[in-house]
């Protein structure tokens, strides 16, 4: 099974466009290499301090790491409906009702997605007054991913919500192949 097949996921693909399948892919590498980094970033750093040879551009990295991992980790979560999703509430109801419940969430998602917009342009904006230490690189560069995170949001919330609305919100899901299998071993 090649990489593509086990990071995206299939689970309520009635909520997703084919088209979109590649940007989930590129963002989900995009989690693991900025989870990796900041991992690698944070292990150097104490080690570097350990051994009383401190490199201080480690500090820069690392919350750079950080903050970018959450926020593109925020974008695909929210195609994956594990961000962002009040699933316990919407899962419980069928009909018109799941469907209200639905929308709802998903406007206030987009509310959301706005805000990030929004206000991460303008801190973004206000980041070039600031300065990073020892660095002097613009404090804006930790600030560029807020709204371009909110795009992505937005996106995958316009996804889910005219798919939702096209092809119902409530579909059973297919059996996990990986459960399914392991079902049939644990079987005399």
């Amino acid at each position: 099974m090649p990489i593509a097949d086990k990071l995206v996921l299939r689970r309520q693909r009635h909520l997703k466009w084919r088209w979109l399948d590649w940007l989930e892919l590129t963002l989900m590498i995009l989690c693991g290499v900025l989870c990796f980094g900041f991992s690698l970033s944070v292990t150097a750093d104490i080690v570097t301090r350990t051994i009383g040879h401190p490199w201080l551009w480690l500090q820069e990295v690392t919350s750079t790491l950080f903050i970018y991992a959450i926020f593109v980790g925020t974008a695909v979560a929210t195609r994956r409906n594990d961000h962002l999703y009040l699933t316990a509430i919407s899962e419980a109801m069928h009909g018109a009702p799941r469907v209200i419940v639905e929308v709802i969430i998903r406007l206030i998602v987009l509310g959301v997605a706005f805000c990030l917009i929004w206000y991460g342009y303008q801190n973004y904006l206000r980041g070039f007054g600031s300065f990073r230490l020892p660095s002097g690189t613009p404090i804006a560069s930790l600030y560029a991913i807020i709204p371009l995170s909110g795009i992505l949001v937005g996106l995958f919330t316009i996804e889910q919500l005219v798919n939702g609305l096209r092809n119902g919100f409530d579909h059973p899901e297919a059996p996990d192949e990986d459960a399914t299998e392991t079902q049939a071993r644990a079987q005399p």
